[in-house]
């Protein structure tokens, strides 16, 4: 059977690692720190997958501009203090590999900074797979179509031959946006009702599932 795509994107946190619950705690404990309202979980887990700064600008609208860099120190010594204990998702190395085999380019756009994702993908040694990747620190945020218009055209494929992968509607925006197709994982930060929405390929509830449908489907 002829693959259907020959260029996959995947978000980072909550979908191929198991980080969204870190990046709610690592919110609220920079709030805290600053004497500010603690976002809720729903509303935090929300910007999950934004840039830093609009991400927190959005959880904690109390936040003044003045206290923008000052939010953003302490929301990453909480995150860092915790990074080492993050994991993948079940299956992930393997379902990249066989991507890889099989031909597929990978790549990977995130709302992580690019310290932030070099750091992760040196530390899972996952970083050899993936063809290209793209940061909110050097692109404009999600649902903005830039992260995956400059993967596609770095690696030369169409939008009509990409997927994006991600577990928030932010990432389903963007595919959206930049002509791709999308595929939904509701194991990350958003909830499955709100990525039905967006109308992906399909809503996937658990990493087996994802696993699976990338090596039935793609």
């Amino acid at each position: 059977m002829a693959e259907r795509f020959d260029l996959i994107v995947f978000d980072w946190d909550g979908t191929l690692m198991d980080s969204a619950g870190a990046i709610v705690r690592a919110m609220q404990a920079a709030a805290r720190d600053l004497g500010l309202p603690e976002p809720a979980e729903d509303r935090a887990r929300y910007v999950i997958g934004l840039g830093l700064v609009d991400a927190l600008q959005h959880a904690v609208p109390e936040l003044a501009p003045e206290d923008y860099a000052r939010m953003v120190e302490r929301y990453r010594h909480h995150y860092l203090s915790r990074d080492h204990e993050l994991v993948l998702f079940d299956g992930v190395g393997d379902v990249l590999g066989a991507l890889s085999e099989r031909g597929h380019l990978l790549g990977v756009a995130t709302g992580k900074s690019r310290l932030g994702l070099d750091r992760v993908l040196g530390r899972t040694g996952l970083g050899a797979y993936f063809h290209s990747t793209r940061c909110a620190d050097e692109c404009f945020s999600k649902p903005h179509p830039a992260m995956l218009e400059e993967i596609m055209s770095e690696l030369g494929v169409l939008p009509e031959r990409t997927l994006m992968v991600g577990d928030t509607t932010h990432d389903l925006q963007m595919a959206r946006n930049a002509g791709t197709a999308a595929l939904a994982v509701s194991f990350g930060a958003h909830p499955r009702a709100a990525l039905q929405a967006e109308t992906p390929l399909s809503c996937l509830d658990s990493p087996r599932e994802l696993v699976d449908w990338l090596l039935r489907e793609t």
